[in-house]
């Protein structure tokens, strides 16, 4: 069974090194690793001072890297969706010029780099996959795609498969709009059977987690705080907290003494965060982190001695629980304000709503007949009632 680390934060806080870090000591033991570059801004030549592509690179004894392409998988694994989409699109009255150029929907670059992410995984090559993901907002985007795009999905089909049956030979001659054909249909279908996959595989928590790289300063842990809470709202595992450029305490330059101050409250307030998460300092070093050596240096002074690829003791994710009036629904959520929750029901769904970010929960079957009665927050811990309709 592979392990798969996901490493998020803010940008510029040092998530690539961390990463490699991770990678470069999981290629030590011995594990045949990969570290997987889902940002598209890739930076991982660069860190190898090395030529680093879509195709797996070896850049020492057991570690390979590979910076995902997911303009390539579009074209090459889902060409019969793509080309429909564009027939349809052009049918439509939408310029040619701009979609001859290319299409790219909104979200495809996270969802083809989580699909070629399964792919490896299922391919067995690796013992391990470090993934290092764009800056928070992008990582959140990435990850909460497939259940998303699934929830979307399972709305569309039932209906949609009978929509084309029924309106295809039609639509060329009445419409004059192009509908795929069964062939994009069934690619889309494809699609659908991997997009369970995947969030099946990413809500592991036995092989799948996320590790916070975050720094000792107000807005970014500011950030971190809410990375912690969407991670969990969506169901991810996190299981490792990095502080990097801490300053070392011996310093007495007097121009330092401030940030110090500033570093020891965040370094303090991130403690009681994360409670119960395992934090890890990562120290300010004096040069640009490059090439081998400086992720060795990384491995040899910060992380040798830690057990970093187990499974720790895990918060659970969504638990369903039986109670004398119905049943109840509990999800740890870190860092929440009441004020900012919006939690109602919509047909079989509960939907929670917290700033820009919407998850909706499909209600299990057993429970199709209940609704809402209330819900309370405490202790991060958000419970979300049900009770029959009737005695609502």
């Amino acid at each position: 069974m592979s392990r798969i680390i996901i490493f998020t934060g803010k940008g510029g806080v040092g998530k690539t090194s961390v990463a490699a870090a991770h990678a470069r000591m999981s290629a030590r033991e011995g594990k045949r690793t990969l570290l997987f570059s889902a940002d598209m801004a890739h930076n991982l030549s660069d860190l190898f001072e090395k030529k680093i592509g879509r195709e797996d690179t070896e850049v020492a004894e057991n570690l390979y890297a590979l910076e995902a392409d997911p303009d390539y998988m579009m074209e090459h694994e889902y060409g019969d969706m793509a080309r429909s989409i564009v027939n349809m699109l052009k049918s439509a009255g939408t310029d040619s010029d701009v979609l001859d150029n290319g299409l790219k929907l909104p979200g495809m670059d996270e969802l083809f780099s989580l699909l070629k992410i399964l792919d490896i995984y299922e391919s067995g090559k690796y013992e391990r996959i470090m993934i290092d993901c764009a800056p928070t907002g992008e990582t959140l985007a990435l990850l909460k795609f497939p259940e998303l795009l699934c929830w979307y999905m399972e709305k569309f089909f039932p209906v949609g498969k009978i929509a084309m049956r029924v309106l295809s030979p039609v639509s060329r001659r009445l419409l004059k709009v192009e509908l795929p054909d069964k062939a994009a249909m069934t690619d889309m279908e494809r699609l659908y059977v991997r997009l369970l996959s995947l969030q099946e595989l990413m809500k592991d928590r036995n092989i799948v987690s996320a590790r916070i790289v975050t720094m000792p300063e107000k807005m970014v842990v500011e950030e971190t705080k809410r990375n912690y809470m969407y991670l969990n709202l969506y169901g991810y595992y996190v299981d490792g907290v990095y502080v990097n450029r801490m300053l070392p305490a011996s310093l007495k330059n007097p121009f330092f003494a401030q940030w110090m101050d500033i570093q020891k409250h965040y370094r303090k307030e991130l403690s009681d965060i994360f409670r119960g998460v395992p934090l890890t300092e990562i120290p300010w070093y004096e040069q640009d982190l490059c090439g081998m050596e400086s992720i060795d240096r990384i491995c040899d002074e910060v992380l040798e001695g830690i057990d970093l690829f187990q499974v720790s003791a895990q918060q659970a994710g969504e638990v369903y629980e039986k109670t004398d009036s119905g049943y109840r629904l509990k999800l740890f959520v870190p860092c929440l304000k009441k004020e900012k929750l919006d939690l109602y029901q919509s047909g079989t769904d509960v939907i929670l709503r917290i700033g820009n970010f919407k998850r909706n929960i499909a209600i299990p079957n057993a429970l199709r007949k209940y609704e809402i009665t209330g819900a309370r927050l405490e202790d991060s811990m958000l419970e979300i009632k049900f009770g029959k309709g009737e005695e609502v």
